[in-house]
């Protein structure tokens, strides 16, 4: 995942959903995600993802989920929260997300390599 200059690792989910799959199906995929809530950054996919949502309690810093069918959400701050989202994968190292992403709108690049 590469959010400027910035690269991050990250690995799919390993659920049996098939939205990690399909989101890899996608890549490489470039999103100009939006801010929301001073934690989070979001995008709409044009198409629906196969879901399975369940209620995480915690969201970690570097978790990517996908909130309803089609919003991807790559989160940067942990928090408890009472949403339900399917997983689709986690950056392996959140170490400078939040710095990377910023605090306003911002494009970021995922792909394989």
């Amino acid at each position: 995942m590469t959010v400027g200059e910035r690269r991050f690792a990250f690995t799919l989910a390993d659920t049996d959903t098939g939205a990690a799959r399909a989101l890899d199906a996608m890549l490489p995929l470039t999103l100009d995600m939006e801010e929301l809530n001073g934690n989070e950054k979001k995008k709409d996919l044009p198409n629906a993802l196969p879901t399975q949502a369940v209620r995480p309690g915690t969201i970690r810093s570097g978790d990517i989920l996908l909130w309803g069918g089609r919003t991807v959400v790559v989160f940067y701050i942990t928090f408890e929260s009472p949403y339900a989202y399917t997983p689709l994968g986690h950056v392996d190292d959140p170490a400078g997300l939040a710095q990377a992403l910023g605090r306003g709108d911002v494009r970021v690049v995922f792909s394989r390599r």
